[in-house]
């Protein structure tokens, strides 16, 4: 039996982390879908706030993120992180 987390099921804790992180307000919070793209679409997610995002994502998940995984596949969109997540903790 697999213990593996469902990406789907972890669409709203990786928004819930991104939101705070970026310190976006409620309404901006309720518009995160597992479709929101990030690179290029959230103009307050920077540099920083990408390395912010993932020490937050290995302290409350457990895993690693190489340097290697600082790339539009992982950071594409909610989703992608979550697959991502879903992926390095199986």
């Amino acid at each position: 039996m697999s213990t593996s987390l469902n990406h789907a099921d972890l669409v709203p804790g990786i928004s819930d982390l991104l939101a705070d992180v970026l310190g976006l307000d409620e309404r901006r919070r309720r518009e995160l879908t597992a479709d929101t793209e990030l690179f290029g679409a959230l103009p307050e997610l920077d540099s920083l706030s990408v390395l912010e995002l993932a020490t937050t994502l290995e302290s409350s998940y457990g895993v690693t993120v190489e340097d290697e995984d600082f790339t539009g596949d992982v950071f594409g969109s909610i989703g992608s992180l979550a697959r991502f997540v879903a992926d390095r903790s199986a």
